[in-house]
């Protein structure tokens, strides 16, 4: 008959069980790592959602201008980044066909970014062991003991939007609006990041200037 009992003092058996299987979580550590940062690099862009009033005839619209006052700009200045945006709109707008009139548009364009602290709480199953002394065998053994790591990370959301107004009703038509994570970047990078952003907004964007007529993305 086999008899087994837990040890409180290891021997140097024990050593090499422990060497062993540290050496055995590290190389699991490290693919995770790896996956990880394949997955990581498969990011293409910010998340984008868009809505719409479904009573709003786009073939009644033609021209366009800035909603007064814009919504980043409430604090009664601009910035690199909202000129930078106003230059993006215009480049999206004049593409499909609308033309810019200040003094009586049939759309006007707002804008506005808003930044909120997010948590995100997952799990992941990780490994241990308990070890044994086996008298029969006079040996040690390891008997693997698995269970679940709550992980709790806290990071920054940004999201930009872009809404399409009537100009006659005051009533918002179409809205569009690209969500992602905020880091620390150059301006360069942000402002890379905001072409990019407002270019993916836009894409969305299904109607050409004077029609009602949806055109497919490209």
């Amino acid at each position: 008959m086999s008899t087994a009992c837990p040890v409180q003092h290891p021997t140097r058996h024990l050593g090499q069980f422990r060497g062993q299987f540290r050496l055995h979580r590290w190389l699991l550590a490290v693919c995770c790592v790896a996956l990880l940062a394949g997955l990581a690099g498969c990011a293409t862009g910010p998340t984008i959602r868009t809505d719409f009033d479904p009573e709003a005839n786009f073939g009644n619209y033609q021209s366009w201008a800035f909603y007064q006052p814009i919504a980043m700009e409430e604090s009664g200045y601009s910035t690199f980044l909202t000129d930078r945006i106003k230059t993006d709109v215009r480049r999206e707008m004049q593409a499909r066909g609308y033309a810019y009139d200040e003094a009586s548009p049939d759309l006007r364009v707002n804008f506005q970014g808003i930044v909120q602290q997010k948590t995100n709480v997952y799990s992941v199953p990780q490994t241990d062991y308990q070890y044994f002394y086996s008298y029969r065998s006079r040996r040690y053994f390891a008997v693997p003991v698995w269970y679940d790591q709550t992980i709790v990370n806290q990071y920054r959301e940004g999201t930009l939007t872009v809404d399409l107004v009537d100009a006659a009703r005051n009533r918002l038509v179409w809205t569009g609006a690209a969500i992602g994570r905020v880091t620390r970047k150059s301006p360069q990078e942000q402002a890379q990041d905001t072409d990019r952003a407002i270019a993916e907004i836009f894409l969305r964007y299904p109607y050409r200037a004077g029609s009602a007529q949806v055109v497919p993305a490209q």
